[in-house]
């Protein structure tokens, strides 16, 4: 069941900054690719941010190249 403490958007992974085990807040985002206007809203591709909630450090990785 769930209860109202727990999060989806949250997951224990490693931080290199913290050298260990972290709560991080997780979120996927459609970032364009190109910074051109014409091709900009045809060159968007999804991103996987993380954020460690102990230090803050955020890391991005494009999610084709998973």
């Amino acid at each position: 069941m769930v209860t109202p403490e727990d999060r989806f958007d949250r997951v224990r992974e490693y931080c290199t900054q913290c050298d260990l085990d972290t709560q991080h807040r997780v979120s996927i985002q459609i970032r364009p690719e190109s910074e051109r206007g014409t091709n900009r809203a045809f060159s968007r591709e999804p991103y996987r941010l993380s954020e460690c909630q102990q230090c803050g450090t955020q890391e991005r990785q494009r999610m084709n190249q998973a």
